[in-house]
């Protein structure tokens, strides 16, 4: 099997007005479609329950994107039943047959890019240029782990013994559970399941539920390719039940997990207890949260650092693992910076994100405004409230970009993930302190430097504990097969999506020896 060279999915050019057509388009024909109500899918069959939950536009709250069916317990016994009986016939398949299919799934995801990103737009309150972003990296994710599964099956890497005949192999596992978030509800459900899919293990996925059609439309991709039967299974519900009872089912033999710091914890703790029946330790890998910095010194283009701790900080309202939510400006760039991101911010306009010149959308839901207002509170006794820190009079959860300096480096809004548009500026007297700032919360996972001094760059290349260090550049954005993206401490097990090791999490090494 020949397949070309990898590279990274291009995003849409909304400044050509043929795209910018295109995509309205897109979401008239996806609001079109709102309403729907989505059943369960178990072993190939749509199952529907009595319980069901709704996913609603968070710009709008009146209107419904979809109800879905809620699983129980029986519905996850089945779901994990389904991909055992599908697990011997798939798990047999060959690398380049299930390479082939994540490739026509990635083209499929192109033809009807326009529509997931739309759906997006209105189920997570995304702007397009994050929601298409978030589309080209579903393609990518698919075309590297295509690539990447051809490779693990031929790499042998052992060493030649006369008289034998050696073989070092990677098996999968078995059943997934597969739990994602709904701030990237189709990259990060995808990254997840097709790492698994690629290496021929079968899934019971468990999404979001504020974000669960886009779960939904995602495995309405995969049936079109002609993914067989029971290979992945959809129990939409709650957490605490859905998530809970895949944790601890014996028949799962891993648990990929994407979220909080708190339910991550607990995860890593219900998966460690072998339940009755069960003839394995499961592995589990966790991405959870962050407290990324951005550090600033002397040295360094302000305007640029200015404008990139904006876009970390606010990129789609703050809801991302990787927000740049500290400023950690070092000595005399202090003044200068903060009247910078102050201006940048200033500029951002806060709206419902299906108009395109909207740079700032809604939170996810009520609880998270929260919860964001309630640090904005905290934030107002513990530094300076610069800019910001205000709900809008409108419907929807629209919380202001805000900004607050002088802040302690031990203060709740400088190690607490917020998960909203919140920006903690930091000051530090040199480089030595800058760095120790950076690395004093229990999270690792991205940070930036911005400095024109090798040596000041040495220095942070080699201190700077993070899973994902960016020089002079945001703290957002990490490209598949670019920047592998897993991050250190309580960010979580750094196992780094989209790079070259990523699929040994869900396949477990043989080695065979016959003697002549």
């Amino acid at each position: 099997m020949v397949i070309p060279p990898f590279h990274n999915e291009p995003s849409t050019d909304f400044a050509d007005p043929s795209n910018r057509r295109a995509f309205e388009e897109a979401i008239q024909r996806v609001t079109a479609r709102l309403g729907a109500t989505y059943p369960l899918r178990i072993g190939g069959r749509e199952v529907m329950t009595d319980d069901r939950s709704r996913s609603l536009n968070p710009a709008r709250p009146s209107q419904l994107i979809g109800t879905h069916a809620m699983a129980g317990l029986a519905e996850v016994d089945a779901a994990v039943a389904a991909a055992t009986a599908a697990f011997p016939t798939w798990s047999r398949t060959t690398a380049e047959e299930r390479a082939a299919l994540l490739l026509r799934a990635a083209q499929a995801v192109r033809l009807r890019r326009h529509e997931l990103s739309a759906l997006m737009v209105l189920e997570a309150g995304k702007p397009w240029d994050e929601a298409d972003g978030e589309t080209s990296e579903v393609i990518d994710l698919m075309e590297w782990y295509a690539r990447q599964t051809i490779r693990l099956a031929h790499d042998e890497g052992i060493t030649p013994l006369p008289g034998e005949i050696l073989e070092y192999r990677y098996l999968p596992l078995g059943v997934g559970a597969i739990i994602s978030p709904w701030n990237f509800p189709l990259a990060l459900l995808t990254g997840m399941m097709t790492g698994a899919l690629a290496t021929g293990n079968t899934v019971v996925v468990k999404p979001a539920s504020a974000t669960s059609v886009c779960a939904a439309w995602l495995l309405d991709v995969f049936r079109d390719v002609r993914m067989p039967d029971g290979v992945i299974n959809l129990c939409t519900g709650r957490g605490d039940v859905v998530g809970d009872a895949l944790v601890s089912h014996p028949g799962v033999r891993f648990v990929a997990f994407t979220g909080s710091r708190e339910v991550g914890l607990r995860i890593y703790e219900h998966a460690a207890r072998a339940s009755e029946g069960q003839r394995w330790l499961k592995k589990v890998q966790l991405e959870l949260g962050g407290k990324n910095a951005v550090v600033v010194d002397e040295t360094a283009d302000l305007e640029r650092a200015a404008r990139e701790i904006v876009t970390s900080a606010f990129g789609f309202q703050g809801q991302k693992c990787s927000a740049g939510s500290r400023a950690i400006l070092i000595g005399s760039t202090y003044d200068e910076v903060v009247e910078r991101v102050l201006a940048a911010t200033r500029a951002l306009r806060v709206d419902d994100p299906s108009d395109p010149a909207v740079d700032v959308g809604p939170l996810i839901d009520a609880a998270a405004e929260r919860k964001v207002l309630g640090y904005v509170d905290v934030g107002r006794s513990e530094g300076r409230l610069l800019l910001g820190g205000g709900k809008l009079d409108r419907d929807g959860y629209f919380v202001e970009p805000t900004v607050f300096g002088d802040v302690p480096p031990s203060a709740r809004i400088a190690q607490e993930e917020i998960f909203g548009p919140v920006l903690s500026v930091i000051r530090a007297k040199d480089v030595d302190e800058a760095i120790e700032i950076a690395n004093g919360t229990e999270y690792g996972l991205t940070g930036s430097f911005f400095s024109r001094d090798p040596a000041r760059i040495a220095q942070a290349r080699a201190t700077f504990h993070a899973g994902n260090l960016y020089i002079n550049r945001k703290s957002t954005g990490a490209l598949m097969g670019v920047h592998p993206f897993g991050g250190f401490n309580m960010s979580g097990t750094d196992t780094k999506a989209g790079g070259p090791d990523y699929l040994l999490f869900f396949v477990q090494a043989q080695a065979i020896g016959e003697r002549l």
